[in-house]
Order: structure tokens, then sequence, then C-alpha cells
């Protein structure tokens, strides 16, 4: 499908794809067709019935102890995600307009940066989403008039032949006094390497400290007035330090591999809403995220994202493979930096699923929670005054819902043993709540698809799982998407005795944690 000779065909089809995301996003009933509406129905009508006509097992008196722990931690998971969605709201319907009429007349009054840099990274990417990116952020500085220099950290000449003939054919109309465009070919492997490397030649041409720097990747295209609208920003905020944007997707790849991606951008519009209420946000993306110059200046900065790293008890002294994004905003988070998100400046994601769907899913939650949890704990460290202290409560959440999130599962299975009926009753449960999640999700999302209270359950239990292997195995690197790039991966005797040391409390960790469930339940009698 991605062979050269059918590049047309593919770049006939993301343009399509792309068109239909510029124009502005349906809201309310509008995003739903009729068909939808009637399977919801439908669907609300079954859980209604079963709700009401199964046998509920939940008060009998051998269940009853079962029903407070889910209930009580229904309550707690519950509660806490609803304060999440009660703060998106607030900042969606009232500061975030505040802020973007603020914005708005600085960028009306003429204000604009100094000058700004661009720093993008790219990997043997397809050459129709290479121009589609070049070509949005062209488009946009042709359109602002801002003096611009675009750095392009490269791996070979595949790319920079692709750009080279792009920006030749289609920026003749830019002087070369507005746009520069600089080639970095990257001498040794890996993102963190390439991206320290353009901040080092950013430093070497002149950067002032009130230029601003975009950090983006090779497979993001801007959307509409992307620069107007996150730029101006800091023309309206002079104490704002850092800005993460929206995104969206568009997927090549599997139906339902499409609709988990849509679910995570729409979970990810109403969480960082939720976080800027606090001028903090939980990472700076690294599909686009814009920087005030002052911190490029900073050796301390440009050694993070190179040779970012942790020192463990087990695994020794490793770098960090991926992950820059979170290494940037660790940096931001110690110098008590201000952040925001902008909810209206959208960078659309071009992702290219080859192979199996669900590998691709378990690779990516293997990434990102691996780069959540070895930032999560010296990010915690900081403590709450430093980090904010919502900001901070959320990272010690995170640590704790991967095992509260299979507390309800493990117990509705084990007290299937003695009550067959209780599980059923667990399911109708789960299928009725995450209806009702998902009913608050399709009001960030652009469209609406009716497969998400499953595939939102099915996020949730492997995300777990990923996580609890991912904390007694940090080292434990892959990144497919940059060569097949790997760490924690040695041969030897010591790095034997360590993969056999982190399995061994893996697995006692995890039989602890049944086994006292089981207690609880009834399954296995209790030793007191």
């Amino acid at each position: 499908m991605y062979a050269p000779d059918c590049e047309y065909a593919f770049d006939k089809d993301l343009t399509g794809r792309l068109g239909k995301l510029k124009g502005p996003a349906k809201t309310g009933l509008g995003k739903w067709r009729l068909s939808q509406l009637l399977v919801l129905a439908l669907l609300v009508a079954a859980l209604g019935w079963l709700l009401t006509h199964t046998h509920n097992r939940y008060f009998q008196p051998g269940t009853l102890h079962i029903t407070f722990v889910l209930g009580a931690l229904g309550l707690w998971r519950f509660g806490w995600w609803s304060n999440h969605a009660i703060r998106a709201e607030i900042y969606r319907r009232v500061r975030w307009p505040k802020m973007r009429q603020r914005a708005d007349t600085v960028w009306q009054s003429g204000w604009r940066p100094g000058r700004l840099h661009i720093q993008m990274t790219t990997y043997r990417e397809e050459p129709a989403i290479t121009k589609r990116v070049i070509g949005s952020i062209l488009a946009q500085i042709r359109r602002e008039m801002i003096p611009t220099t675009l750095y392009i950290g490269t791996g070979s000449a595949y790319d920079e032949k692709i750009i080279r003939a792009f920006v030749e054919t289609h920026a003749q109309d830019i002087p070369d006094d507005l746009a520069e465009l600089v080639f970095l070919r990257q001498n040794q492997p890996g993102k963190r390497m390439a991206i320290g490397m353009i901040l080092r030649a950013m430093n070497r041409n002149g950067v002032d400290k009130d230029d601003l720097v975009i950090f983006m990747d090779g497979d993001a295209v801007l959307g509409n007035d992307v620069l107007e609208k996150s730029l101006s920003m800091f023309g309206a905020d002079p104490q704002l330090q850092a800005l993460t944007t929206d995104e969206d997707v568009v997927c090549y790849g599997p139906k339902w591999i499409a609709a988990w991606l849509d679910m995570r951008f729409a979970q990810r519009r109403l969480a960082m809403q939720s976080h800027a209420m606090s001028g903090k946000v939980l990472t700076l993306t690294g599909r686009m995220s814009v920087f005030r110059a002052q911190h490029m200046l900073s050796q301390k900065f440009i050694r993070t994202i190179e040779a970012d790293h942790l020192d463990h008890w087990l695994w020794g002294r490793f770098r960090f493979l991926s992950g820059d994004d979170k290494s940037t905003w660790y940096h931001m988070l110690t110098c008590g930096a201000k952040m925001t998100y902008v909810p209206d400046a959208t960078v659309h994601t071009i992702e290219v699923i080859k192979g199996n769907g669900l590998e691709r899913m378990v690779q990516n939650f293997r990434r990102w929670s691996g780069n959540m949890l070895r930032n999560g704990t010296r990010a915690i460290a900081l403590g709450p005054r430093k980090v904010n202290p919502f900001i901070w409560w959320c990272l010690v959440d995170q640590r704790i819902a991967m095992w509260t999130m299979m507390v309800s599962p493990a117990l509705a299975i084990l007290a299937a043993f003695t009550d067959p009926i209780f599980l059923w009753s667990c399911l109708i449960w789960v299928l009725a709540s995450r209806v009702g999640l998902c009913m608050v999700l399709y009001s960030y999302s652009r469209t609406v698809d009716l497969s998400w209270p499953f595939i939102l359950y099915l996020n949730q239990v492997i995300n777990a799982c990923v996580k609890i292997f991912m904390i007694f195995h940090l080292s434990k690197q892959t990144w497919s998407n940059r060569g097949n790039q790997t760490a924690g991966a040695g041969n030897d005797w010591v790095a034997a005795l360590q993969n056999g040391t982190a399995k061994a409390q893996l697995i006692i960790a995890v039989a602890c944690f049944v086994t006292v469930l089981a207690v609880y339940v009834g399954t296995i009698p209790s030793p007191l």
C-alpha cells in the first residue's frame, strides 16, 4: 500500500481525511447519526431491563462484603473521574474563553515573537506524510509572516531529499529571511540525541531568550491557525513558559484501533483541561509543544533530553529511550514553570499501524506507561508545593490506580467460583458504567463510536496490567518507530540475575494481591 508507486493514492486519501478534520467540530446531537441514537436507546433499554430483572447478587449475605469493597472503590474512582470532568468543564466554559480573548487581543494588536525556532525529528517517514507536515508549517509561516528557522533532525538522506524537493517546489515565494531550513543528520542513534544536536545548533546560530521554540514530531500535521492560537498565549501571559496543544488522529489500520485512538484523544482532552486548571499539565507532548527560548539556552535542559536517566537499586543507571516529552516536562517542573493546554489549536497525528493491532496497542502502553512510571517517582519526590497539590496527587493516583483497577475484575472472577451469577451482575454494571463514562467522553470527541464502552474497559484492564509489569521492569524499553531501538536487554549473568529478580518480584506481588483478595472473598480459607 505504501510503496512509491502507491504514494499518489495514499496522498489523495490522506488529503481527504485531513480535509474532514479541518472543518468546525460538530457539537451536541449534531455529531450523532439517527442509527447510532437508535442503537444507544436499545442498549440503554437492554441494560435497564437487565439491571431490574436479573436476580441481584450484590446484597446477598455471602457476597455483601465483596459488594462493599466494589462500591467503595467505585465511589472513589468515579468520584475522582467526576472531579476531572467538572474541572475540565470549568476550564472549557469559563476559564479558557477569557484566556483566548486576551490572546486574540494581543495578537490582533500586532504582537509577534522576535523569531520562531521549530525543532522536528523524522525517521524514514512515509513521503506523503512528510510532505503534509512540511506543507502545513510553510503555509502558516507564509500567512503569519513570523521569521522562522526550521531545524530538522534526520537519520539518513532519505527524509532530507523528500523535504528539500518539496520546499524547492512549494516555497519559492517565501523570502530567505522569513524562513530558513536547516538539516542536521545525527551521528548517534536515538531521537533524544537528535533533539540535543538540534538545540546545540540552535544556540550556535543565536537564540534570544524571548524567542519561542516549537518541539514537534515528523508525523504531526498542523491544523488551522495553530501558530496563531498557540504563540499568542505567550504574548498574553508573560509568566507562561510552556504549552501543549490539542491532538487528533488519522489512523491507517484496524477499525478498532482507530476507534481506540479516537477514544484516547477524547480522554486526553478531558484530562488536559482538568490539569490546566492548576497551571500545569502532566506532559508536554512531543507531537507539538511550545517553549520560551530561554530554556533552550540551559545546558541542563539539553542534557536532560540527551542523557536523561534513572538510578535504580536493581537495574542500576539506565538511560531513557523514548519519553523526551516527559523529560522536558520534568525539567519545567523543577523550574516551577507555568504550563497550559490550548484546546483550540489542533495537531493531526498520522498513525500507520502495520501488523497486529493488539500487539501495537500493548507496545504503545509499554512505552507510555514506562515513561510515566520512570518519571513519576522523581516528580512525586519534588513534593506538592513544587509540583502543585492537584497535579502531585494525579501522579500519586496513577501509581495507585493500576492496582485498584484490577481489584474489581479479580474479585468478580474469584466470587464466580462460589456464585457464577455474581460475575454476570458485575458484567452488567461494567457495561452500564462505561456507557455512562462514554456519554461524557463523546462531548470531547469529533465523532461518536458506540464501540467505545467495550474498548474503554479493554483499555483500562490492559493498561493496568502493562503498568504492573512495567513497575518491576523499568529498564525494559523498546521503540520500533525509531529503528527498533531497545534498552535493558543484556545477555550476561548480571542481566540474567536482574531479570530473574524482577520476575520474582512481579510473581510475588501478583500472587500476594490475588491471595489477599481470595481470602477476603472466601475462595481460600483464612489462616487466622
